[in-house]
């Protein structure tokens, strides 16, 4: 849980960082176009000879699988860039170093917003399961229970029935088999006298 907190207000932070560095990039990008010229630009931005490199791995939290994403040579030195150094001013390098800096924000902001993403849907599916554990299968099993408990409780009264009728009828057995006992006592007794 501390792991989706740290993520939330990493999220907050990326997403300002990323507005801001927008910003700045654009402002830069408006004054190397009002210096250099639309035509200067252009060119400058087509001499990129090597495209950043994006690696695209993935991480677990708290159970849900998010993406990490890393990137090579976002930020470049003057001279790596492809454009001669001595044919443009500085404005267009800081216009450069300004986009390369967002392009970094933004890669970051893709990760930690991708992450946030899957956490609240995982969050949300959670927390749907769980009303349905509160709201539909435990008050099913809570009736259930209720059912077997009375099924069970009339189980018990009829063998507490059945096991009276059986002790009353061992009973009157035995009071019979008493009673030919002493009847063939006093047979044997009334013989015994008349002999």
């Amino acid at each position: 849980m501390i792991e989706f907190f740290e993520v939330l207000s990493k999220a907050k932070t990326v997403r300002k960082e990323l507005v801001e560095a927008l910003l700045v990039a654009e402002q830069r990008l408006q004054m190397a176009m009002a210096i250099e010229g639309t035509v200067a630009i252009g060119s400058v931005a087509y001499s990129l000879q090597k495209e950043p490199v994006i690696q695209l791995d993935s991480r677990n939290i708290m159970g849900v699988v998010v993406p990490k994403i890393t990137s090579e040579a976002v930020r470049k030195k003057m001279f790596e860039r492809g454009y001669g150094i001595i044919g443009t001013s500085a404005a267009i390098d800081e216009a450069a170093d300004a986009y390369e800096s967002l392009l970094d924000k933004i890669i970051l902001a893709a990760e930690v917003e991708t992450a946030m993403i899957r956490l609240v849907e995982d969050i949300d599916s959670t927390k749907r399961r769980v009303n349905a554990l509160e709201f539909k299968v435990i008050p099913e099993l809570k009736d259930t229970v209720k059912f077997i408990a009375m099924a069970l409780e009339e189980m018990e009264r009829d063998n507490v029935v059945k096991l009276k009728m059986l002790k009353g009828k061992s009973e009157r057995k035995a009071a019979v088999e008493e009673a030919k006992k002493e009847a063939e006592k006093a047979a044997e007794a009334a013989a015994k006298a008349s002999a």
